[in-house]
């Protein structure tokens, strides 16, 4: 069963477009100990949400990390049907406490199965 992460990238300097143009990339430039924590622990097969920071505020798709390591090495997977904004994150109580909402400066996070499902459901309805 694999784990579930998100990585945060400001799109002006990689995009999920990026991601998909290119296929693959190594997740590197993370400076802060805690991230650097996080995708250290991340194994081939973990499935890695990508979020847009700066104007967007958004989870906009999936990767998949094919190699582990100090900078993991993601696979484009795909688009999400409709972006999840962080608006919308904070608005559901079921992610109250999640980094994402707690912590806005970290790029890097566990995500927990049940919140990856939920953002998943998220993504395929009409925004609010």
């Amino acid at each position: 069963m694999p784990n579930y992460w998100l990585v945060k990238t400001e799109p002006s300097e990689y995009s999920l477009a990026d991601l998909e143009r290119e296929g693959q990339t190594r997740w590197s430039g993370v400076t802060n100990p805690v991230a650097r924590k996080h995708l250290r622990a991340m194994v081939p097969g973990d499935e890695v949400f990508v979020y847009h920071t700066g104007d967007e505020k958004q989870i906009v798709g999936v990767a998949t990390v094919v190699v582990a390591g100090e900078e993991p090495q993601l696979n484009y997977r795909a688009g999400l049907p409709r972006p999840v904004t962080l608006a919308e994150v904070k608005a559901c109580a079921e992610f109250a406490d999640w980094e994402l909402v707690r912590i806005g400066r970290l790029s890097v996070m566990p995500v927990s199965a049940s919140r990856w499902r939920l953002v998943g459901q998220l993504a395929k309805t009409a925004e609010k």
